[in-house]
């Protein structure tokens, strides 16, 4: 069995999804698996697929189901998971061809049942590192405070414990498909620490079809999944009051997108939830007003 398993969410990515494959193929270590999630696209993703897997150049795992969201696809990937570790390529990306040999390496040197996983570094294609780097003699962080402590901004490449990600399954609702993926790594924080490799893992382009690019029109189509991801925040036992604060607009906004008329009733923070409601319900309304044509 691989020690590595790199798995690729994907919704009617085929004409960018080589550019992973050819990274894949490219590793200077071959002790992964690539599973390809298949969040319903109706593109010729599975006939692409099903000729890398012809081609048998390196393991290949892919599968189909009804379109449930990133957070759907996640859930279905942890669920079919068996390697020791796991790490999540998104379908306009692409690894670096050393990426798998040092997670491997940096794992079996300094890995152990105390850490969660790895974090690792992302970069533009141009090589330029997607935000900061990490601070140095800093060797574990939650990732939480790797951002709210130690200032390091831009997203970063999460390297996990395959038996600690099937813990905390997203919640799938109804006509919705988003849940901020974070929920699962916060809830991993409370417990343990991810060891910081500054290596670059990850090269990223945010193409326009993206959901980091769509972000707004998120939070106007999936309003559950937004309240109950502030929820989550707003009980971290190690956040800030000044973090639950602003989760707490956030969560008063998405309660009304939803019109759900309980959300003081099922906030866990009653008092920082009243004082935030009236910026709550002026960030409804600039969301209203941004999104009335979408």
């Amino acid at each position: 069995m691989a020690t590595l398993t790199v798995f690729t969410p994907t919704y009617n990515r085929a004409y960018c999804l080589h550019h992973c494959y050819e990274s894949l193929k490219r590793q200077t270590c071959k002790d992964f698996t690539w599973l390809i999630i298949d969040d319903g696209s109706t593109d010729n993703t599975g006939e692409l697929v099903n000729q890398w897997i012809e081609e048998n150049i390196i393991p290949i795992r892919y599968k189909w189901q009804k379109n449930q969201g990133m957070h759907g696809a996640h859930n279905t990937a942890y669920e079919l998971i068996d390697t020791e570790l796991n790490v999540c390529i998104d379908s306009d990306d692409y690894m670096t061809d050393d990426a798998v040999e040092k997670i491997i390496s940096f794992w079996e040197k300094y890995g152990s049942s105390k850490a969660s996983g790895i974090i690792g570094l992302d970069s533009y294609v141009d090589g330029q590192v997607v935000g900061s780097k990490f601070p140095e003699g800093v060797a574990q962080s939650t990732l939480f405070n790797l951002y709210n402590k130690y200032g390091v901004t831009g997203d970063k490449k999460l390297v996990y414990r395959t038996e600690l990600t099937k813990k905390y399954p997203y919640p799938v609702f109804k006509g919705e498909r988003y849940v901020g993926l974070a929920y699962k790594y916060h809830k991993l924080d409370e417990q343990y620490e991810m060891l910081l490799m500054n290596e670059v893992l990850c090269r990223v382009e945010y193409l326009p079809d993206g959901s980091s690019m769509n972000m707004i029109n998120q939070y106007r189509k999936n309003p559950r999944g937004f309240a109950f991801y502030r929820k989550e925040l707003m009980k971290l036992p190690f956040a800030s009051s000044a973090f639950k604060y602003r989760q707490a607009i956030h969560y008063v906004s998405s309660s009304f997108i939803s019109k759900n008329r309980r959300f003081m009733s099922e906030t866990p923070c009653k008092v920082l939830t009243l004082l935030a409601t009236p910026l709550g319900v002026l960030l409804y309304y600039y969301i209203m007003k941004k999104t009335k044509t979408s």
